[in-house]
């Protein structure tokens, strides 16, 4: 994917100089022996860093091997000081880890005490107002080092491209979905910026891709995708319009930032004045790395780019819709597993998610528009959803949004998608999450979340957590599991 930043991670020791330098070179090799084995990708930076001058000279190294994520690895108790020095003056994202004690045969000039030498490094970093990435267990021999830095190499992803993201949104939110609230205070926070346009600029950028010489290329694109789910292919020009004049004017609008995203206005002016609905060119944007959210969800769209950028692979947003009836679920009992019929809900929109996604996926018209505008008459420009089931396997729900008061909260859970016909239309799935009555009523309910989530086909709770901690967002809900209760969750 194109659409996010790429990482290339360094790793720098660290020695305190009354203990042996060798000791963290002979560990900072050891790591680099098992990320090779592990296929985890790091440059080795040379310096080791024991003073002030050593800092420096590890900039200058960071910036001829152009790392813009950084390892740092206390092999030994570790200098404090030039240590968060390193942290602050380093412009990407950081993490710390220390070296676990190895064998019992060598803890005299083998010990190197930096499950201690920690310690004082977190306490260094709140002094300067540091907050890097620092793993649940930061101690570890090499082994346990390599897959530390694994896990922290999706969160830098994460954080470089929020750095350097810009949302553009498309008109104004259509009316009943105020939900969709957007202060973009809290955006200039995360470092994302944003550039707001109405619905007549986005008709404008439309029109005048008009015989743009791509289009027909884009056409053969989506004809291939489609293959048997081509069921509309007369509409297929001007979807393939909408999605040149998408993609230009990200390119010619992107300016200081160099990745952009969309919160487009997609009804209910929208189909009578572009003659289609666009949802089918959503879903491709997304599979590209370029999430498009609808109804002017611009913090929806920034929550389906964290995903997108966590997992390297489309991410969508679905209303948490509705509930699974009863019958339904009796008809399925096999494939329901171990939910309970009220951890079960189906996630559903009108066609946006990615056909990679689908199980068959195929064109067509949106129901609920097409009662409203076109009542009675065979559809017409309510045609352009890309429907089909969600293809089972694990998911993660995920929403990072604006309070009211311009705070920001986020919440995460992990479920799966279940083996069941919803019997529906629209790009829908039957969704069970552990505990989902609860979550709903305690988090969703409670600190009044709107009706989009942003949702990843595969479990990455875990790195969206790293990531948040790091953003320094520190009101993060998920599903918590029987028996342990919410603060609003009555006990009795």
């Amino acid at each position: 994917m194109k659409n996010i930043a790429p990482i290339h991670p360094g790793i720098v020791a660290v020695s305190r100089d009354c203990f042996p330098l060798e000791l963290s070179l002979m560990r900072k090799k050891k790591i680099m022996a098992q990320c090779k084995e592990k296929q985890v990708s790091v440059t080795e930076i040379d310096t080791v860093i024991e003073n002030e001058q050593h800092v420096l000279k590890v900039l200058e190294e960071i910036k001829q091997k152009n790392i813009n994520c950084l390892i740092i690895y206390l092999g030994n108790f570790g200098p404090e000081t030039p240590v968060t020095m390193l942290a602050q003056r380093f412009n990407g994202p950081v993490m710390i880890v220390a070296a676990a004690e190895e064998s019992k045969n060598d803890l005299i000039n083998g010990r190197g005490d930096a499950f201690c030498g920690m310690l004082n490094t977190s306490y260094s970093c709140g002094l300067r107002k540091l907050n890097p990435y620092i793993p649940e267990y930061p101690v570890g021999i090499p082994e346990d080092a390599a897959f530390m830095i694994k896990d922290f190499l999706p969160v830098a992803r994460i954080l470089l491209s929020l750095k350097r993201l810009k949302i553009f949104s498309f008109g104004p939110r259509p009316q009943d979905f105020i939900a969709c609230n957007a202060p973009i205070k809290p955006l200039y926070d995360l470092g994302v910026e944003i550039m707001e346009n109405s619905e007549l600029d986005l008709y404008d950028i439309y029109t005048s891709a008009s015989g743009d010489a791509r289009i027909p290329g884009v056409v053969k694109e989506m004809e291939q995708e489609l293959g048997k789910g081509n069921t509309y292919p007369e509409i297929l020009p001007k979807l393939a319009q909408y999605e040149v004049a998408l993609v230009q004017f990200l390119e010619n609008n992107t300016g200081a930032s160099d990745y952009g995203i969309f919160a487009n206005k997609c009804w209910p002016a929208f189909e009578k004045f572009f003659g289609f609905v666009p949802c089918y060119v959503n879903s491709r944007l997304a599979s590209r790395g370029i999430p498009v959210s609808c109804e002017v969800d611009i913090y929806g769209a920034l929550s389906e780019y964290i995903l997108t950028c966590a997992t390297e692979s489309p991410a969508t947003i679905l209303d948490i819709n509705n509930t699974v009836p009863y019958d339904l679920i009796e008809q399925n009992k096999d494939n329901v597993k171990q939910y309970k019929a009220s951890d079960l809900f189906m996630g559903f929109h009108c066609g946006n998610t990615s056909a990679c996604c689908l199980v068959d996926p195929k064109i067509n018209y949106q129901l609920i528009m097409h009662r409203l505008m076109e009542p009675e008459k065979i559809p017409d420009i309510t045609r352009g959803t890309l429907e089909g089931r969600f293809i089972p396997g694990d998911a993660t729900i995920f929403r990072l949004q604006s309070k009211a008061d311009t705070g920001i909260m986020a919440y995460i859970a992990q479920g799966e998608v279940l083996p069941i016909e919803p019997g529906s239309f629209g790009s829908i799935g039957v969704i069970g999450i552990k505990e989902m009555a609860r979550f709903y009523r305690h988090v969703l309910i409670e600190k009044r979340y709107p009706h989009h989530t942003a949702v990843t086909f595969t479990h990455s709770g875990k790195i969206l957590f790293s990531a948040l901690k790091v953003l320094g967002i520190s009101d993060i809900s998920y599903n918590k599991q029987k028996g342990d209760l919410y603060a609003t969750e009555n006990p009795f």
